[in-house]
Formats: structure tokens, sequence, C-alpha cells
């Protein structure tokens, strides 16, 4: 598992863009309520993961009498009464796996709702995708997840605040996002362990998680606010491993440290990192849930578990107005991810730029949407768009306003939007008035225009006037143009010089005074725009076949005998595993046919003699013919892109099948077992042009 899955993983509050069908969010989401008018909602639950049972008693002061609400398939209400009074409930339509159901009250009183039954089963076979994909509240001794838009509690049908009391075996713990205001560990086998959270801020959401978790806890003393409680949720072999929990109560601390200086104070008064049998990575508000495997690897505490504390401050502190467009995964990538890259040192930052580029010019244009259509995780294409490119105008708008005017405008936005739901106008406003200039030109290109320009360096030459020299350069862009402030590289014999020049028509001649003679010009070495990159940036990566509209299969078996019907099956698998978008099955005698790309799958001796017989480059160096199996790219313009699983038998076949839909990025890898043991991407050029000289 590579940094780059931990990237998959990162998924942010994306719950609170999936909300109920029969929910319909009015002035809670649209404006800022005054926290005090908020309605609220109070919920005992008790809850057996062995058996999956679920019991539980809403109080609910709905926005109107007559109140609809919606359930998951798998509870029943059993009653319904106001002050001690019965009421009749009625079921309504479903929708998927969500019912309606609804009762109507009486002028004033508080509604009680007895509800519940048994939740399905935890799969713990599922992957991030289903994870993103599936809304279902689950259960299991090894840990149950009730996501918020599940239909697990009656949603009030605005933003409210909540007070959870849970109850859950003594082998069991459980939790909310929210301050813990009680907590009683059992004595004994048969007690049980309750806790009780309180969530004084408007939410849209509440997310409840148990598991068997040892809990391990940090108090931080702070000046200006009651102690932070810091916490673990971990199983017992994760909270065995030395220093573990430690590590990350201590990275937990420096994170809140960091940006409480960076955007404003920490608005919560603890933070949990809860560990998960799923493959998540979701920041809530207070916690984060994490799959547990991943938990373990040294760089999720320098990466990912700093992204989810910043979701303290982006989209769980400040809402997204998810109709509007999602901005929070953009601005929590950049403050983070790139951040973190950026202190590493230029050059990882600007691989990082690569990644987000390469995967932009591997999906197909006609999947590409607008940022401002971005909601949630939910595919390749949106990922990019969604934290990529989102990412990418943030750094942008950095390099155009400057660095104290863009922590201007990052601390005025969340003085101005704390726990209030913001769009991406919101954010312009708050730049503007940091800046003191519009940036409406900015906004609107990168926010509802899809894609991104193609830009040229097409010609770069100098002439000397008197002691000075003068540069002009011819750039082209595509149509319709940007307006673009385009960094540009001077390269001279013994160092290099930075410019930057505005480009905002279709071709473009411009003239630069220089006091010397620089040798070559170089168009955005760094990448700090986005865009679509020219043939030579591009090293082919399995995000290309990954994301494909039309992608085709090519099974090579010259082996025979009884596993053959086994090997097809399970290459099918790994298809379908990898690609977006159903494949379709051909021939050897197509390897050099049509333009779609195509995967091959084989054991080792019948790849090699199907490349041979179709004359295609052999097996590269990398990645040879180490460990069990082998992935690799090819991208020879005469024909079509090519991505080549070499394996050594079925095993190793089913091996791929959880861990290469993580690695998009690469060009190359190596597996043993399931396990990458080598990687990279192919070399590429830069655009560069030499400067010609003239009288």
């Amino acid at each position: 598992m590579t940094a780059a899955l931990a990237c998959v993983l990162r998924t942010g509050a994306w719950l609170r863009a999936l909300l109920l069908a029969f929910v319909v969010l009015h002035s809670g989401l649209a404006s800022a309520e005054a926290e005090d008018r908020l309605p609220s909602i109070a919920l005992k639950l008790s809850l057996n993961p062995d058996t999956r049972a679920f019991d539980a008693v809403a109080e609910i002061r709905p926005q109107s009498a007559d109140f609809s609400f919606a359930l998951h398939q798998s509870l029943s209400v059993t009653s319904a009464s106001v002050d001690g009074r019965p009421l009749r409930v009625e079921p309504g339509g479903r929708r998927g796996e969500i019912r309606g159901w609804r009762v109507v009250l009486p002028a004033t009183g508080t509604l009680q709702l007895h509800y519940g039954g048994t939740l399905p089963a935890l799969d713990a076979r599922l992957d991030h995708r289903d994870v993103l994909q599936r809304l279902m509240p689950a259960a299991s001794a090894a840990g149950s997840f009730l996501p918020a838009g599940s239909g697990w509690y009656p949603h009030p049908g605005a933003m409210f605040t909540y007070r959870v009391e849970l109850s859950v075996p003594a082998t069991q713990r459980a939790l909310v996002a929210g301050s813990l205001i009680s907590e009683t560990l059992p004595l004994r086998d048969d007690d049980r362990y309750r806790a009780s959270f309180e969530f004084a801020h408007p939410a849209d959401g509440i997310d409840l998680m148990a598991g068997p978790w040892r809990i391990r806890e940090q108090q931080v003393p702070r000046t200006d606010a009651s102690p932070l409680r810091l916490r673990t949720y971990f199983p017992a072999d994760l909270d065995a491993i030395d220093g573990l929990p430690a590590a990350y109560l201590d990275d937990t601390r420096r994170y809140i440290e960091r940006y409480s200086q960076a955007i404003g104070p920490y608005p919560f008064d603890g933070f949990s990192i809860v560990a998960s049998p799923l493959p998540t990575g979701f920041g809530m508000p207070t916690l984060t849930y994490m799959g547990a495997q991943v938990l373990k690897l040294p760089f999720i505490r320098a990466t990912s578990l700093g992204h989810e504390v910043l979701h303290s401050w982006w989209g769980n502190g400040v809402f997204v107005d998810y109709q509007r467009g999602n901005w929070s995964e953009g601005l929590t990538t950049f403050m983070a991810d790139h951040a973190y890259k950026e202190e590493e040192s230029a050059d990882a930052a600007s691989a990082m730029r690569m990644g987000w580029l390469r995967d932009f010019a591997a999906t197909p244009e006609a999947d590409q949407p607008t940022l401002a259509s971005f909601r949630s995780r939910t595919h390749g294409a949106a990922a990019v768009v969604g934290y990529g490119k989102s990412a990418m105008l943030f750094l942008m708008l950095r390099d155009l306003i400057g660095e104290e005017a863009f922590k201007r405008g990052i601390q005025l936005f969340w003085t101005q939007h704390r726990f209030r739901v913001a769009d991406w106008d919101a954010l312009r406003s708050s730049f503007e008035t940091a800046s003191g200039r519009s940036l409406a030109t900015f906004f609107e290109q990168w926010l509802t225009r899809p894609g991104g320009p193609a830009l040229t360096l097409d010609t770069a030459s100098a002439t000397q006037h008197g002691s000075s020299v003068r540069l002009t350069l011819e750039l082209s862009q595509s149509s319709p143009a940007y307006a673009l402030e385009v960094p540009l590289s001077l390269s001279y014999a013994d160092h290099h010089e930075t410019r930057r020049v505005s480009l905002d028509q279709r071709r473009q001649r411009l003239t630069l005074e220089l006091p010397a003679l620089p040798e070559r010009v170089a168009l955005d070495p760094e990448l700090r725009l986005w865009r679509v990159l020219s043939a030579n940036q591009l090293p082919p990566i399995l995000r290309q076949w990954i994301s494909a509209r039309s992608p085709r299969l090519i099974i090579a078996d010259n082996q025979g005998g009884p596993d053959a019907s086994g090997f097809t099956v399970s290459a099918q698998a790994l298809a379908d595993a990898v690609f977006e978008n159903p494949a379709r099955r051909t021939s050897i005698a197509d390897l050099k046919t049509g333009t779609a790309p195509v995967l091959l799958i084989g054991r080792h001796a019948a790849v090699d003699a199907a490349l041979a017989t179709a004359g295609l480059p052999p097996r590269p160096d990398s990645p040879g013919a180490r460990g069990s199996a082998q992935v690799w790219t090819t991208a020879d313009q005469a024909h079509a892109p090519l991505a080549i699983v070499s394996v050594a038998d079925t095993d190793a076949l089913r091996a791929l099948l959880r861990p290469l839909p993580h690695y998009g990025a690469r060009s190359w890898l190596v597996f043993d077992g399931r396990r990458a043991i080598e990687q990279g991407v192919w070399p590429a050029s830069g655009m560069e042009v030499p400067v010609r000289t003239g009288h």
C-alpha cells in the first residue's frame, strides 16, 4: 500500500453531500440560522453488534406538524407519542433501501419515536469504491458504521443540534461526533459501555461508529478554552503497536496547533482517531474514521491525518453548499497534502502537481466535469477535478494575489462563515476583500469551464538593444482563451530566472526587457497552472485505462489445463475491478488495431509471446520479471495505448484484485502477492525552446 492509496482513501466530509431523498433541507442549508433557533434531536440507543440488534428512542421537535422522515428499510417505527399521547405513524414509499414515514403532530410538544430492527451485516470485503457509493447502516463484532445519510435516525429536516446516549456490550466502545458529556466503563462482562455526546453547533447529519476498541486519551491545556481531549479508538492489535497511539495523539495536537494559527481557533473541544474495519478515510466533526490497515502505515500520520484534521475547519467548521459546488476538498488538499510537499521540497510539490495533471490528461474530455459541479468523490474523473483541479485553483490564486493576501483571505473566510454554509462566491468575496481586487474572471473561468487550456511556447527570439536584451516570445493557447499569469523560466549559463507574463488571447506576442541574453525559455516548468500537458509531458499511467470510456480486454492464456477457466474468470474480475466502464473482450489479433486502450492479461510466457507475435516492444527492464506479477504501460503513438498485467499463476492474478485499482498514477509496478514492492512512472521531457538571436 502506498501514499497514492492514502490519497484515494481521503474523502473528507463526503456524507454531507448525500442527503436522503425524503428530506429536503430548506433554510438550514440555504442560509445561516442562529444556533439557538436550530431544531434539536435527542437519541437514546442500544446496539448489539453480535446480533446486529438496534433499538432507539428519538425525541425531536420537527419544523412542521406534518413531519415526514426516512429510515433504512431494516428499521421500523414501533410507537410515536407527544407528551405521552400516542400518535399514528404511517409508512410511506421507498427509494432503494430507504423507506419514508409520516406522523402528524399536535400544535405543540416534543415527538417521541420508538424504532429499531436488525441492521445489515457489515461487509469487510468492500473496497473504497463500494464504501463511497453505499449508504447503509451496518453492524458486526469487528466494527459497526451507521453513516449520516443512511437513515439510521429521523432527520429533523434542517440543520440541527443533537445529543446521543449510546449503550453497547462490554467488549465494545461507541461514539458519535461531538463533546463527550459522560462515559461509564463496564466493570463486569455482563455490563455495558455507555457514553453520552452532545453537538451544540449546527449539524446536517450524525455518524455513529462502534468497535472492539481500546481508548487512549491525551488532554491538552488551552489558555482560551477548556482542555482539548484527544483520543484514539484502536483495536487491540493496533493499540499494541509500540508508541503508535501516542504518536497519533501527538501528531493530532501538532496539526490542531498548526491550523489554529493559520486559520483561527480550533472550533471543537476534542478530536479522535477511530479505526475502521473498512477502507475508509472520512473527516467528520471532532474525529476521523480511517481504515485500521492504513493507520499502521507511517506516512499516514504525515499526510492523511493532517488532511482529516483540517476538515475540522473546512467542511465541518464552514459548511459546504453542495448545490453550488464543493470547495472544501480542494482547499483542504491544498493546505494539507500540497503544503506538506512544499515543505518537503519544491521538487516534491511539483511532482504532486504532475500527478494531478497526468490524471487530468488521462481523463476523457467528455468525462471532465466543471469544478462548480463537483459534489463528492464517487469516481476517478470527479476526484481529478474536485481534488486536483480545485487544489491547483488555490495555488494559482495564491500566485496571483500574493501569499500575505491569501493568508488574510483564509482567515477572513473562516471568521465570516464559521458554522455557516458557504459557497464559492463566499470564498471569492473573502479573497477579493483581502487582496483589494476583483477576482470575478479568475473564479468564473476555473469554476464554470470544463477541462483546461492547452498552452504552447512557440518561439523565443532576442535582439540586443544597447546594454539590454529584448526577448520576444510567441505564445498560444487553445480556444476560448483563458486569462492567465504564465510562469516562464529563463535559463542562463550560470543561473535561472522566473518571470510571469499575462496571456489572455488565443495567440499573443510578448516582449521582455532583460539585462542579459538567456539561452533557453521554458513555459511553466514547475507546473503551477492547471492545463492540458503536451504529448511529450505525458508518460502513460494506469489512470488512462482506469477511466477509459470504451476499454478493451485481451486475455492471453497458452497454458490450458484444468485451471484455464479459473484464470479467465479471475482476469475478467480484475478488469471489472480496474475499469470504471465495462470492457469489451477481444483477441490477441487486435493488439495492433483500433484506438481504444487495451488491457492485456496473461501468464508470463503467454504475455511475452503475444507481444512478440504482434511486433510490440518486449517487457522492459522495469518491471522486468521480478515478483509474482508485473504491470506496465506502453504508449506507442502508432498503436492503441496498451497496459499489460503479467502474472505467474492464477493466485498471483487474484492477489491484484484489491490493490491494482489504487495505482492509477503509476506507469509500472512489481507485486509480491498483494504488495507492490516496486513502482514508477516513465520519464517525460518538458516544454522548453532555445532562444534565437538576431540583429
